[in-house]
C-alpha cells in the first residue's frame, strides 16, 4: 500500500489554519485581550429573511408524504438552475440549464473540476493566489507555473504570449488582492487561451460586490468565453451561505478539447462522485434569486462595503498603498516600515489585537503585503479602524 506521495509536497498547515493558531497562542498568553478577527472571510450577518422563510417550508415540505424529497437531479432541481439562468440573463448572458450544475460551494468545484483534465497538463496561477489553486494541483501532482502580479501592474496580471499553459486560473474579484479585471483585460485572457488551446478556470464568487457598472462580472461577458472558459460561483459571500453551502458552475456547451465535450465530462464526474445540495438548500438559494431576495443580500453586501470603506479611509489618511475595498470586500495594503508580512501580523496582533491574513500566505509576490477583511460586525470594522489609525 502507497500514499499519493504528492501529499507529501504541500506545506505543513493551511494558511488560515496558521493564522487561527498563532490567535489562539495570543489570547492564551493575553485572556483579557479581545480579538478583532478581519483574517479570514467569513461572514457574519444572518441569512436574508427571503432565504429563511423558503428553508423553512421546505423543511415543512420534508416532513409530509407528499412533498417530501430523496435523492435529487445530479445537476440540481431546475427551480434553482432556471433562476440561475435568469441572473445572468439579467446581466445579457445566455446561458442554458444544461450548462449549469449547482454544487456545494466554488471551493470544491474549483479542486474537483481538475479530475476530468490529464496530469499531464500545465498549469498557471497568478502570485499571489488563493492557496487551492496551489495545492490541488500539487496534490495532483502538475507543474505549476506562476504569474507575477505585483504593484507594477496593479495585482492585475496579463498573458505572456511568448508561453504556453494548459490550465489558466483567474480570479476576478480577486482573492486576496481585491483586484478586479476590466473588459479588455478579459478579452486578452480569452483570446491568449483560444490561441493557446488553453482552458480558464474563473473563479467569480465575488462577483456580487462589484458595483462599477464598467467592469464585467462574469467572463461569459467576453466574447469567445464560451469556448475555452468555465465559471465558478458562490453563494457563500454573496448571501452569507458559508454556513449552509451552495454554489453552481457553469460549463458551456460549446466547450470542446480533443473532440470531447467537458460539459458531458463534467456530468459524469458529478453524477458518479457527487450525490448533490439538498433539497432545503437549494430552495433557500432559489430564494436569493427572487425580488425579495436579491433586495436582501444587497443591503448585506453595501454593508460589507461600507465596512471596507472605513478601513480604506484610515489608510488613506496614513498613506499606505492598497488596492481593493470598493469592488470587492477584500482590501490589499502594502505593509508600513517595510516590515514582513507575518512581522505585521504579529504587530496588529500584539498593539491593535486585530487579526488579519499575511500576503506571504498567498505567495512569492504577497511578502510585505496583508489582506484584511470587512466581513465583520460593524461595531468591530470602527473598532478596528480607530485602532489602526492610532498605531499605524
Amino acid at each position: 500500500m502507497k500514499i499519493n506521495s504528492n501529499y507529501l509536497n504541500l506545506k505543513d498547515n493551511y494558511l488560515f489554519a496558521d493564522v487561527a493558531k498563532k490567535s489562539s497562542e495570543f489570547v492564551k498568553k493575553n485572556p483579557a485581550a479581545k480579538l478583532i478577527n478581519l483574517g479570514i472571510g467569513d461572514v457574519t450577518l444572518p441569512l436574508c429573511t427571503a432565504v429563511v422563510d423558503s428553508m423553512q417550508q421546505a423543511v415543512l415540505e420534508m416532513g409530509q408524504k407528499e412533498t417530501f424529497k430523496g435523492y435529487g437531479p445530479y445537476q440540481g432541481y431546475d427551480f434553482l438552475r432556471s433562476a440561475v439562468k435568469n441572473y445572468y440573463a439579467s446581466r445579457n448572458v445566455d446561458i442554458s440549464l444544461d450548462e449549469i450544475f449547482v454544487s456545494d460551494g466554488a471551493k470544491s468545484d474549483v479542486a474537483n473540476i481538475l479530475d476530468i483534465f490529464s496530469k499531464d497538463n500545465s498549469v498557471l496561477v497568478p502570485d499571489p493566489v488563493y492557496p487551492v489553486y496551489v495545492d490541488t494541483n500539487v496534490m495532483a501532482g502538475r507543474e505549476i507555473q506562476y504569474l507575477n502580479a505585483n504593484e507594477e501592474n496593479d495585482f492585475l496580471p496579463l498573458p505572456n504570449r511568448s508561453i504556453h499553459e494548459d490550465i489558466i486560473y483567474l480570479c476576478s474579484p480577486n482573492n486576496p488582492t481585491g483586484a478586479v479585471y476590466n473588459y479588455d483585460q478579459l478579452k486578452q485572457w480569452v483570446d491568449y487561451a483560444l490561441e493557446n488551446d488553453a482552458i480558464i478556470l474563473f473563479d467569480a464568487a465575488y462577483e456580487a460586490f462589484i458595483s462599477d457598472e464598467d467592469l464585467p462580472r462574469s467572463i461569459f461577458e467576453i466574447e469567445g468565453a464560451k469556448k475555452c472558459a468555465i465559471e465558478f460561483c458562490s453563494l457563500s459571500k454573496t448571501a452569507g451561505f458559508t454556513g449552509v453551502r451552495c454554489g453552481y458552475t457553469i460549463v458551456p456547451a460549446e466547450l470542446n478539447f480533443e473532440g470531447n465535450s467537458i460539459n458531458k465530462l463534467w456530468f459524469r464526474r458529478q453524477s458518479t462522485k457527487f450525490n448533490g445540495v439538498s433539497y432545503i438548500v437549494q430552495k433557500g438559494a432559489a430564494a436569493v434569486f427572487s425580488s425579495d431576495g436579491m433586495n436582501q443580500v444587497k443591503e448585506s453586501i453595501n454593508y460589507y462595503k461600507e465596512n471596507a470603506k472605513l478601513i480604506a479611509k484610515v489608510l488613506t489618511e496614513r498613506k499606505i498603498y492598497f488596492i481593493g475595498g470598493k469592488n470587492s470586500p477584500y482590501i490589499w495594503l502594502k505593509c508600513p516600515n517595510r516590515m514582513t508580512s507575518w512581522a505585521f501580523f504579529d504587530f496588529l496582533l500584539k498593539e491593535a489585537n486585530i487579526v488579519g491574513t499575511p500576503g506571504s500566505g498567498f505567495g512569492y509576490n504577497g511578502e510585505g503585503f496583508f489582506r484584511l477583511s470587512s466581513f465583520g460586525e460593524r461595531s468591530d470594522i470602527l473598532n478596528a479602524a480607530n485602532k489602526l489609525k492610532n498605531v499605524i
